[in-house]
């Protein structure tokens, strides 16, 4: 991967860099955690002009969070419910709580959302769910995506050589936050089988 994204950046420069993380947006298993070093490094080396990076890397992430955006626009409300419907131990009412949870916090949701990975892509698809307003969506993503990048470049320009001590470290994290989620989904299932089986053992009227 690493050649491949040093190739992309000889070839077209800073550009090729937002290039590779707005395709991280889209496929999560390219990790911004190895493309944002990277460019750093390579600014470091004066292979590439450090604002020039920063601008594309950042106009990358949030062309690919609109892409996200317009899938979840697209899919809709109504859409949305219709496939939870479908999907075992998923209740409509579900669903009716992660919206109100998200009207009340989605901008905060959106901003913070962009520095914890994972959440960096899949927060796009609820805001064009309930449809925030495009501008309003922007401005955050835009926000919340310059912090995370300059973090990253900036890391991979002053480690140098090291940059790649960054993935080591943000990997940890990482994997810290899937099991996080793991266990979540783990708790959810118990706790609706749990309340599927007493609903089947109450007495009826």
């Amino acid at each position: 991967m690493t050649d491949w994204l040093v190739g992309l950046m000889e070839s077209l420069g800073a550009p090729g860099a937002g290039l590779a993380i707005a395709l991280e947006n889209l496929f999560p298993p390219l990790p911004s955690e190895v493309i944002l070093p990277l460019a750093g490094f390579t600014a470091g080396r004066g292979q590439l002009d450090l604002l020039d990076v920063l601008v594309c890397t950042t106009l990358g992430s949030v062309l690919g969070a609109l892409a996200l955006y317009w899938v979840g626009a697209l899919l809709g409300r109504e859409r949305t419910l219709a496939i939870a419907a479908k999907l075992p131990l998923v209740k409509p009412s579900d669903i009716e709580k992660t919206e109100a949870w998200f009207l009340k916090h989605g901008r905060k949701t959106v901003f913070f959302g962009r520095m914890i990975p994972l959440f960096r892509s899949l927060i796009s698809i609820p805001a064009g769910v309930e449809r925030m307003p495009l501008l309003t969506f922007t401005l955050l993503t835009s926000a919340g995506s310059l912090i995370w990048n300059t973090i990253f470049v900036m890391a991979g320009y002053l480690l140098g050589d090291n940059w790649a001590l960054v993935e080591t470290y943000v990997g940890i994290g990482t994997n810290v936050v899937i099991a996080l989620v793991a266990l979540a989904v783990v708790v959810f299932v118990v706790v609706r089988l749990a309340e599927r089986r007493k609903g089947r053992h109450a007495p009826r009227r």
